[in-house]
């Protein structure tokens, strides 16, 4: 099988490259607006069971972490009666999604096929057409579902419009990855609030700046780099206003592909600030969060101070603490903390959470921790 990646960039050209393993076929994209994987026949045909074909579902789905939003990053993929395989992920906002593309690759070779996709399968008009009519249209006669859209447009009617056509569906393979993996967007569905994530850099003594306010490069090159990845992934980043003051910011994405994310400012800063255009926001942070989930914005990433830290912890408004050790010391308990308030009087209310990844980033460490149940359910 031959696999052509088409990855249309900012600046309209068209990046094609050969996956590994794979052999490069010049092959023009149908469309530089959209990502797109473009799949020539296969020569040898492949068996897979349900696990694995939904794996490279959940694959080709991180594909379009960047390029969907507001629309949720899904995958899909034929399995053809002669064992090939086809996949499709969800284009930018507009273009198809992830069974289309799929189907598209398949061409006459989805009837008969079993799809699989990441996510049930739309079946309204929006944007798009139904993904359920084409499935229905291509002659597929199985499909195979990671789990069900929280979209009250979408939930369950999808899969009940495609057993009402004759096709067998089943629902729940790899789920809990598929949930992992759309974790920001059913939240958003489910809350009507972004996905909310806090960046902090910090010393082992857990400091994040000096006595004097400064704060640059704790951690090295690795991990600053992540931090644009997590800035790509989002779809807004917010900072205070004094931290605008002191930094002067940009909060754009840098060093990596994806599109920069909307800036929010708690506070008032000065038109000269790098980080404008901005949103300027006075109000309290819940009412932000429902405007900001109003305009389908999926993930929030707060990278403010520890004021601005300690103010979101302080309400049970983050979802994810993504900690970026550094192999540094402060030596004292003068420098600022994580969070700058007076934090708990006793024991009986230490807060406690998971901690869900962990992974080196060059010389610093990085640890992801998120709220247990119960306290995830007083944010809604």
């Amino acid at each position: 099988m031959r696999l052509i990646w088409c990855d249309s960039r900012a600046d309209g050209k068209v990046r094609m490259e050969a996956r590994s393993g794979y052999t490069r076929t010049p092959r023009r994209c149908a469309s530089s607006r959209w990502l797109t994987l473009h799949v020539v026949r296969e020569t040898k045909a492949m068996q897979v069971n349900d696990q694995q074909a939904m794996q490279i579902a959940i694959n080709a789905a991180y594909r379009a972490r960047l390029i969907s939003r507001p629309n949720p990053w899904v995958g899909a993929v034929v399995v053809a009666q002669t064992g090939e395989i086809f996949e499709g992920s969800t284009s930018r906002v507009g273009g198809p999604h992830a069974e289309i593309n799929a189907l598209t690759n398949a061409g006459k070779l989805a009837r008969g096929a079993t799809l699989y996709s990441t996510l049930e399968p739309c079946n309204h008009t929006g944007r798009t057409g139904p993904c359920t009519e084409s499935m229905i249209s291509a002659g597929i006669t199985r499909v195979v579902v990671g789990i069900t859209d929280p979209d009250p447009k979408v939930s369950g009617s999808g899969i009940a419009r495609l057993r009402e056509a004759g096709i067998g569906v089943e629902v729940g393979v790899l789920a809990n990855e598929i949930a992992s993996q759309l974790k920001a967007y059913i939240h958003h569905r489910t809350t009507k609030r972004p996905f909310v994530v806090l960046k902090m850099a910090m010393t082992l003594d857990g400091r994040t700046a000096a006595p004097d306010g400064t704060s640059m490069w704790i951690t090295g090159e690795t991990a600053r780099k992540r931090v644009q990845q997590l800035r790509a992934e989002s779809d807004a980043v917010l900072v205070g206003a004094n931290t605008v003051r002191v930094d002067d910011p940009q909060l754009t994405v840098r060093d990596i592909e994806g599109d920069s994310p909307r800036r929010i400012v708690l506070g008032e800063v000065s038109k000269s600030a790098r980080v404008n255009p901005c949103t300027q926001w006075l109000g309290e942070l819940v009412d932000l969060l429902d405007e900001l989930g109003s305009q389908d914005v999926l993930q929030l990433l707060v990278e403010g101070g520890p004021t601005i830290a300690a103010a979101f912890h302080r309400e049970n408004l983050i979802n994810q603490y993504v900690f970026h050790l550094a192999p540094a010391l402060t030596g004292g308990n003068d420098s600022l903390p994580i969070f700058e308030n007076s934090g708990i009087s006793t024991m009986a209310q230490l807060w406690r959470g998971k901690i869900v990844a962990s992974q080196q980033l060059g010389d610093d460490l990085e640890v992801i921790l998120e709220p247990n149940s119960t306290q995830q359910e007083t944010q809604i």
